[in-house]
């Protein structure tokens, strides 16, 4: 499990789908009503918080470091932080009033597995519309990052991936893949940092302690994330034309196949 969410957090083919997916597939006998089940979960999206802030602190230093200086770089890091605020809003918003309700109704696998293939697509087709989109970070507009934000809220969907839907929509919206996956991956340290700090009152409420096990998984995922970020960020940066192809491949087969498995097996 810390493996899967180390890799599928950041990869653009949905976490949440797989969570779904995998442990019914492969029979895990996964209790998620479990008492330490909830502190499992914080601790690794803990870990993903953490690879994610490590590998980009430069990014974050310089935006601590432009609120307090001025400059040509200042005023530049100063509007791509108010961006990130800006594109994270609508999923601040929907993800506390309607992430249980979409997380029930969406939330079995036969239903992620088909939402995975939706996944597939939309990632073929916004690499058909981007073309040879080559925008820098800094030429980004509030329109384009409403648009990532909004296109953020459909990953509480299981099936859909939020790396995959925000970096497709930075691509549409004139970034390029690199530029589109680094925006992304800003966004989502809040958002994951967000969501735990969230459920760390009802630990406390529930007198929660992590074992050994959690505190293991939290390290294996947030070591795999940061390998994972390694990996992408290079890939994103040597593969411009049609960056989303295999991971769209994937995604429709995945489906596909667990559709297939769920249906006859």
């Amino acid at each position: 499990m810390a493996v899967l969410q180390g890799v599928t957090e950041l990869f653009p083919i949905s976490s949440l789908g797989h969570a779904v997916i995998l442990p019914r597939l492969l029979g895990w006998p996964i209790d998620e009503r479990a008492p330490d089940f909830l502190p499992y979960l914080v601790v690794m999206h803990l870990g993903t918080a953490t690879a994610l802030f490590i590998y980009f602190w430069r990014d974050w230093f310089g935006f601590l470091g432009s609120l307090v200086t001025s400059g040509p770089r200042s005023r530049v890091n100063r509007r791509v932080f108010a961006l990130v605020v800006l594109a994270t809003i609508p999923a601040v918003i929907v993800g506390y009033g309607f992430r249980k309700l979409l997380g029930d109704a969406f939330g079995t696998p036969a239903l992620a597995a088909f939402m995975l293939i939706v996944n597939g697509f939309l990632l073929y087709f916004a690499d058909h519309i981007a073309g040879e989109a080559l925008g820098v970070l800094d030429e980004l507009n509030w329109k384009g990052a409403l648009a990532i934000g909004v296109a953020q809220c459909f990953a509480l969907i299981p099936g859909f991936s939020r790396s995959g839907l925000t970096i497709a929509a930075g691509v549409v919206a004139g970034l390029s893949h690199e530029a589109a996956a680094r925006f992304s991956f800003l966004m989502a340290t809040p958002i994951i940092v967000g969501a735990t700090v969230l459920e760390a009152p009802k630990l406390l409420h529930q007198g929660a302690t992590l074992g050994g096990a959690a505190i293991l998984s939290g390290v294996v995922a947030g070591v795999v994330a940061f390998l994972s970020l390694a990996f992408l960020m290079r890939y994103f940066n040597t593969h411009e034309i049609s960056a989303m192809r295999p991971f769209s491949y994937y995604c429709a087969a995945a489906g596909l196949i667990s559709l297939a498995v769920m249906a006859f097996v």
